[in-house]
């Protein structure tokens, strides 16, 4: 085996520190997007134990007037990447258009969509649990034009 030498110990300690200094910068003052770096909310957090747990789902109205689930498999779009920018849809509901289009591209024969939104169930939770009871919330909505 074959020892580093004093110049390759000093590139791979600098290297180390560099990854080190990027990695704490990030977590003081980084937000999610700067992923590897960022701080990680998502595990971080957690909801109060008799707080409702939110599940983020897109859905779809045809001409028809039938509600069509919107998720990857219909449009190539995870719900990660949904949720992720959540905020942009809200400021901006006319960039759900661009769900729409993907949906027909993957789906040709299927109806035309008049309508795509963002829901979130909201699963009752108490003590921890569990209650079976739940509510949809409607954050985002998007009517195509006529």
């Amino acid at each position: 085996m074959e020892t580093l030498t004093t110049r390759g110990r000093a590139a791979r300690l600098a290297a180390t520190a560099l990854g080190l200094a990027i990695l704490v910068a990030g977590t003081v003052w980084g937000t999610d997007d700067h992923f590897p770096f960022g701080p990680f909310r998502m595990y971080s957090t957690s909801n109060p134990p008799s707080s409702p747990a939110p599940d983020t789902r897109v859905e779809g109205v045809d001409v028809t007037g039938a509600v069509v689930g919107l998720g990857e498999q219909a449009t190539g779009i995870r719900r990660a990447e949904i949720e992720g920018q959540q905020s942009r849809y809200a400021a901006d509901p006319a960039l759900l258009a661009e769900v729409a289009d993907a949906y027909a591209d993957r789906n040709p024969d299927a109806a035309r969509l008049v309508e795509v939104r963002i829901v979130i169930r909201w699963h009752g939770i108490r003590d921890g649990r569990p209650t079976g009871r739940w509510t949809d919330e409607t954050v985002v909505s998007w009517q195509a034009p006529r």
